[in-house]
């Protein structure tokens, strides 16, 4: 009724750091967690994971292992949203998710007949990387986190690559306020919608 698509966060948090990426803990129930949310009528999960630096085999493991989980998400009947997040603090950023890019199109062609992901990655540091992210056949589609990023900025650099499309959380909420009165946080969350939105479509 109101067009909204339910996701759910399946995964149990992150590992400490080794090879310059934090993988995931183990997700033991996540198939029963998969059969109670598709019941309920969600549509797909979401499972974050951390990028600290560009080391090549950090990321292919972390790569390994959103898809590993997206396939027995798939395999429960739920679209996965991966997402290995790129810390935008990180200096070798532009290397590393070059290597992050390429890692993804290796693993996307591993995935069998109707078989399908999102991704959710960090804005890129050279605008337009993740175009043949986009263009892949077994994407549905390439979500943008906002990952410390302000509004401002976060909505600039995402209207430099199309095709790529907002899901700001922090981006989304940095000017609301407990102690603003109802119009006033209404509006502000408005405007902050609409300018996302722009940037989306873009």
């Amino acid at each position: 009724e109101r067009g909204v698509v339910p996701f759910l966060k399946v995964d149990k948090g992150l590992e400490d750091e080794a090879a310059g990426v934090q993988l995931m803990k183990p997700n033991a129930g996540l198939e029963a967690l998969c059969e109670r949310a598709r019941a309920k009528g969600v549509f797909g999960t979401k499972m974050r994971s951390v990028i600290k630096s560009a080391n090549a085999a950090g990321i292919d493991a972390i790569v390994d292992q959103q898809f590993a989980e997206g396939r027995r998400i798939l395999g429960s009947g739920l679209i996965p949203i991966l997402e290995p997040e790129y810390d935008i603090t990180a200096s070798d950023r532009a290397e590393g998710e070059t290597l992050l890019r390429d890692s993804i199109l290796r693993n996307l062609d591993t995935l069998g007949e109707g078989e399908e992901v999102m991704l959710k990655l960090s804005i890129p540091a050279e605008a337009g990387l993740y175009a043949p992210l986009i263009a892949h056949p077994k994407v549905l589609r390439v979500v943008a986190l906002s990952g410390g990023f302000s509004t401002d900025e976060a909505c600039e650099k995402l209207a430099e690559n199309p095709g790529m499309i907002a899901s700001f959380s922090r981006g989304l909420l940095q000017d609301l306020r407990h102690q603003q009165s109802d119009d006033e946080f209404d509006g502000t969350l408005g405007a902050a919608i609409d300018q996302i939105h722009a940037a989306s479509v873009t």
